[in-house]
């Protein structure tokens, strides 16, 4: 075995060994990244959302504005010709890399990475792919009933239900474009992921506790 070993340090916790890394791709306004946040509180572990870009952008050396701009985008064709110009500034970019490309390929090393350092939670990125192979890793995906997830959006940016509807739809279909760019899997699908969870049956605490049972299952 070789990729699909573990590599990183145990987390001990309750006197169990955590050594996993959940990592979770959400629709918007389902509450995946409140989930997220939760958990790893609660299991007392890292947790990894725009932490990531930060981390990413100091070890790359690129502007930490670049990643604010391609987080989860899809590939801009348009854009990415606006920006050439700026990529050949940057020390070992080559013409084949795209400014595009670097900021994703560090982005992939950084997740990479802090899945190195131990058990930790991680919101989208495509983690689950750049961690594709290792036995440790728990892949989620969590979704909403679209109605329920326009109130939820309405409510928390102040939105009446119709910009809350467009907001939905767009920030859903940025999400998938940009992971089935990068991942060749389809976003949502209940077979790119090991499990998918509806957060509108169980709410945000029940599908954290169905999360920290799959957790524990995964540990034994």
């Amino acid at each position: 075995m070789t990729a699909c070993l573990w590599e990183g340090t145990e987390k001990t916790r309750g006197g169990l060994s955590i050594r996993t890394i959940i990592t979770i791709g959400r629709q918007f306004g389902s509450g995946g990244r409140e989930i997220g946040v939760r958990l790893a509180k609660k299991l007392e572990i890292p947790f990894y959302d725009k932490e990531l870009l930060k981390a990413a952008a100091e070890k790359s050396g690129l502007c930490e504005n670049l990643f604010d701009t391609f987080d989860e985008r899809p590939k801009s064709l348009l854009y990415s010709i606006a920006m050439d110009s700026y990529m050949f500034a940057l020390p070992g970019a080559g013409v084949s890399d795209s400014l595009e490309q670097q900021v994703h390929l560090a982005t992939f090393d950084t997740v990479r990475r802090v899945a190195g350092e131990g058990p930790c939670v991680i919101i989208g990125r495509c983690a689950d792919y750049a961690l594709e192979g290792r036995d440790n890793v728990l892949s989620l995906f969590i979704h909403a009933p679209l109605e329920r997830r326009i109130a939820a959006v309405a409510r928390r940016q102040n939105l009446d239900a119709d910009k809350a509807r467009q907001e939905v739809l767009r920030m859903d279909k940025r999400r998938a474009a940009y992971y089935e760019y990068y991942s060749a899997k389809k976003w949502g699908a209940v077979d790119s992921y090991h499990f998918c969870l509806n957060s509108g049956v169980f709410g945000q605490e029940g599908t954290m506790e169905i999360v920290e049972k799959l957790v524990q299952m995964k540990e034994r």
